[in-house]
């Protein structure tokens, strides 16, 4: 069982997107999860986050959650929106420093490892942060599975 989780600051734009794309895939034996460093619960995603959702035909509802050792403890990989996330991560929780990863490292991508925040931005910002966060996970499907 892969238990993926994803996190980015606020659990409201980035790490929903890429656990909305990744549960969309409906991967057998893939749980997916997202979280936030500086989230507070139960807060909805986006409003743009939910439009560009909904265009591309993905149904997610989600409330934010705070990132907690528990939900590092669940995931069997953590994958971050950027280094600085990582960075946070790995300097409150060490034992989890072979699990995680940002997404574009991850997926084997060379330069500019940080997915941009689009929070505040206009749906045009949310399309491409969406695009760039759904062109890593197809990357890296084949290593979750």
């Amino acid at each position: 069982m892969a238990r993926i989780l994803f996190v980015c600051t606020g659990n409201t734009c980035r790490s929903p997107m890429a656990e909305a794309i990744l549960k969309s895939k409906q991967l057998p034996g893939v749980e997916v999860k997202s979280a936030g460093v500086y989230a507070a619960n139960g807060a909805e995603a986006s409003i743009n986050a939910k439009i560009v959702l909904e265009e591309n035909d993905i149904s997610h509802d989600h409330r934010s959650t705070t990132l907690t050792k528990g939900e590092l403890d669940w995931a069997t990989l953590i994958l971050t929106m950027t280094q600085s996330h990582k960075g946070l991560i790995l300097s409150h929780y060490p034992h989890a420093s072979e699990k995680t990863f940002t997404l574009k490292e991850f997926a084997e991508e060379k330069h500019n490892l940080d997915v941009a925040d689009p929070f505040g931005g206009n749906e045009q910002i949310y399309r491409e942060a969406f695009k760039e966060i759904q062109e890593s996970i197809e990357r890296i499907i084949d290593k979750i599975r």
